[in-house]
């Protein structure tokens, strides 16, 4: 099977929707797969007619022109970051790749994955400038959610471009992550290893503790007791600790003179034991899939193993559903306004209000949105739509939290955990209201049942930060510590318990002299490359492409065998 060297990428998703491209095939980078898009749902009639939002943006006015211009400045600085990281490693090591007739570690997820469909990539700017003394991008490792023979499955796969494949600290902490997205949602995992073992020098960060590199074979052992399979490629070395990626997999498949699965390398074999063994001899293919049985199935090369890989999957029985009664197509309307006016509707000025009903109303299909307590703590935007025919619940910031919406925000997830409604929560949020009053109106347990209630829904969340996150209210508004299925930030995003301005005056309110450098020490670890860099999201996404990513993280959610049942939620207690 010939393919190119072209990589699926983060970059052309930031670009445009755009193609990677096989010599046989066409694979969209921003497709739903199993949709049909329809001039409209039903025939006009009035619940559509009034839940239809208005919009009031007007293209040709200086506000939007100017955060248009801003936008698209922020939005080209994080493109051009993502085309680095595409690359991968240095051309010296990809050339190096290339001549031992590997595939590139894109080029190979890429051939994996159905045509025409898209790759979800997970924190693709993970280490970002985060070791001083290395480069590692991407963290040396390629996660995401592909489909695969018509399943939605979780792909691991090493870069040994970068630094061999080694684990740094930030490689482990994506590969769980990974996995805790392949767990939650109850989808296959399939695992395309090429990597030296653990990083060294940064052993200590790596070795021992509960969520460092032990935890990869943990998490394998207990999805595959939970039913969720477990499929490994080994396509270069896989050694010490890592061999034990195909050992504790389903199913294995190793690729002859190139891949190799040992506990110890040749040269540690001969300080050890005096032992003198080639690579090939010690954890070769062919000894593996004929001797040691640690293999299932031996592969000629990068392409073979992807097409025995596939097959395997399409062996799964998964998920089981009868011919006899196919699920039907969803059918959707797309919506009424140009998605790509988000980019004048978003702002990197983050004081300026966001018109949050503006930015729903291009997400959601045919522009439909049944506000619920549209009157009632206005500075919180609740209510029902779908995106791609899937139904959602919708809880949008409009301004600070203040009691009332509190509580409507904690009715309205109440709401939807009962019916089973999964939750897409657009955050921009400095807060909740504070002073003498705010305490009488008894904030701080009205914001509490909000924080509950987003902490026990037991429905798919998903959560996306438009704008600012800070405080408290990123709690409220289903943060990472909150566990959304997935979480991404635009562009324009902030994260942090308050912004430098705010920290500066509350200093010079307590009699405290500002440091400069502090200051812009705390914008600097706002910004979203610092956040994704750190695994704090699941990527910075372009804000035109939202509602692509929703769809798609949908489709994870409702892609494995993980039904999602109306009333299974058990709430804590809430303070009256």
């Amino acid at each position: 099977m010939p393919l190119s060297r072209s990589s699926l990428s983060i970059g052309r998703q930031f670009a445009r929707p755009a193609t990677t491209t096989t010599t046989t095939t066409s694979r969209r980078i921003i497709r739903l797969p199993q949709c049909r898009a329809v001039a409209s749902l039903t025939p006009p009639h009035q619940a559509a007619a009034i839940s239809r939002l208005p919009t009031n943006v007007d293209p040709s006015s200086d506000e939007f022109k100017e955060n248009q211009r801003q936008m698209a400045d922020v939005v080209a600085r994080v493109q051009e970051l993502a085309r680095k990281v595409q690359r991968g490693g240095p051309d010296k090591a990809r050339e190096k790749h290339l001549a031992r007739k590997k595939m590139l570690p894109r080029d190979r997820v890429t051939a994996l994955i159905d045509p025409g469909t898209t790759f979800l990539e997970l924190s693709p700017f993970a280490g970002h400038e985060l070791y001083p003394e290395a480069d590692v991008p991407a963290g040396g490792i390629i996660t995401g959610v592909g489909v695969v023979e018509g399943v939605t499955c979780v792909i691991v796969a090493n870069d040994s471009t970068v630094k061999g494949g080694t684990y740094y600290p930030i490689t482990v902490k994506k590969h769980l992550r990974a996995q805790a997205v392949a767990q939650e949602n109850k989808l296959p995992c399939i695992y395309l290893v090429d990597s030296g073992g653990a990083n060294l020098p940064h052993q200590a960060d790596v070795f021992p503790d509960r969520d460092h590199f032990g935890r990869i074979f943990y998490n394998q052992a207990r999805m595959s007791a939970m039913g969720i399979p477990q499929i490994s490629v080994v396509m270069g070395p896989c050694t010490a600790g890592g061999a034990y990626v195909p050992a504790m997999s389903d199913e294995s498949i190793i690729v002859q003179d190139q891949g190799h699965i040992f506990l110890a390398g040749p040269p540690l074999v001969k300080a050890a034991t005096g032992e003198v063994v080639s690579p090939e001899d010690l954890g070769g293919g062919r000894m593996h899939s004929s001797v040691s049985g640690v293999t299932d199935y031996l592969a000629v090369d990068d392409a073979h193993a992807i097409v025995l890989a596939r097959r395997c999957i399409s062996n799964l029985n998964w998920p089981a559903r009868s011919a006899a009664t196919p699920a039907p197509e969803p059918t959707f309307a797309e919506p009424l306004y140009d998605p790509e006016e988000l980019l004048g509707i978003a702002t990197t000025n983050l004081r300026k209000p966001l018109p949050i009903r503006e930015v729903i109303a291009r997400i959601v299909d045919g522009s439909e949105f049944s506000e619920f307590k549209r009157d009632f703590g206005t500075t919180l935007v609740t209510g029902f739509a779908h995106i791609y025919g899937q139904r959602v619940g919708i809880v949008a910031n409009d301004g600070i939290l203040f009691a009332s919406s509190s509580v409507k925000g904690a009715h309205f997830v109440e709401l939807c955990a009962q019916r089973g409604i999964p939750l897409v929560f657009l955050q921009n949020i400095s807060g909740f209201m504070v002073g003498s009053q705010a305490e009488r109106d008894g904030i701080a347990k009205h914001g509490a049942k909000l924080v509950t209630a987003v902490a026990c829904a037991d429905v798919p969340k998903f959560t996306v930060v438009v704008g600012g996150s800070y405080g408290a209210g990123n709690y409220g508004m289903c943060g990472r510590a909150y566990s959304p299925r997935f979480l991404w930030m635009w562009p324009n995003a902030r994260v942090g318990v308050m912004g430098g301005e705010q920290l500066a005056a509350v200093m010079e309110t307590v009699g405290q002299k500002v440091d400069p450098e502090l200051k812009d020490r705390i914008e600097r670890e706002s910004e979203p490359t610092y956040s994704s860099a750190r695994l704090w999201d699941d990527g910075i996404i372009p804000p035109q492409h939202t509602r692509r990513y929703l769809g798609l993280g949908l489709m994870a959610a409702m892609g494995g065998r993980n039904e999602v049942k109306a009333g299974d939620t058990r709430f804590g207690v809430f303070r009256m």
